[in-house]
């Protein structure tokens, strides 16, 4: 098994735990945090999707699918590229409305295309490739991808747990 076949396993693992955890959810409960400050769901979906998105965008230096589609007026927000949910406070999360499982599922699968397409064919050398120097030690691509599927697989755990917690099948 080569490099890419090994990230290709450990993204290729996200899809299948999205649907899980939004699968037959109303737009309601994709909406309800379980306790105050909490995150809810859909907030969560989104979010582990935004940061794939961005940095995965930054790291082939293209647009992200946010951006160039109609993806944001599917979650009631705008198209704001810088956007990816870090920080958020209660009243922000609660701004992130999807429309329904739906929006959360076609909006991450437009996002994991483009990954997969990132990590077909990637050989060992590329991973060494410096891609943010605003760090000590400056981020590799192989650490920046690494961390990407870390936190979605972070976060697609949570909203697995959140789903629990409203008593959704």
């Amino acid at each position: 098994m080569d490099v890419s076949d090994v990230l290709t396993e450990a993204y290729g693992r996200l899809p299948g735990l999205v649907r899980g955890a939004v699968h037959g959810l109303s737009p309601e409960q994709l909406r309800r945090a379980p306790a105050t400050g909490a995150n809810p769901v859909g907030w969560l979906v989104w979010h582990l999707t935004r940061i794939q998105d961005h940095h995965v965008a930054d790291l082939l230096d293209v647009e992200q699918v946010w951006v160039g589609g109609d993806w944001a007026g599917r979650f009631g927000l705008s198209a704001d590229p810088d956007d990816v949910g870090f920080g958020h406070t209660p009243e922000q999360v609660a701004t992130v409305r999807p429309d329904n499982a739906e929006a959360l599922l076609d909006y991450f699968d437009a996002v994991a295309e483009r990954t997969r397409g990132l990590l077909a064919g990637l050989r060992p050398r590329d991973l060494e490739r410096v891609v943010d120097e605003a760090w000590d030690p400056p981020v590799t691509l192989g650490v920046r991808l690494v961390s990407v599927v870390e936190d979605d697989l972070q976060h697609v755990g949570q909203a697995a747990y959140v789903r629990g917690l409203l008593g959704a099948d």
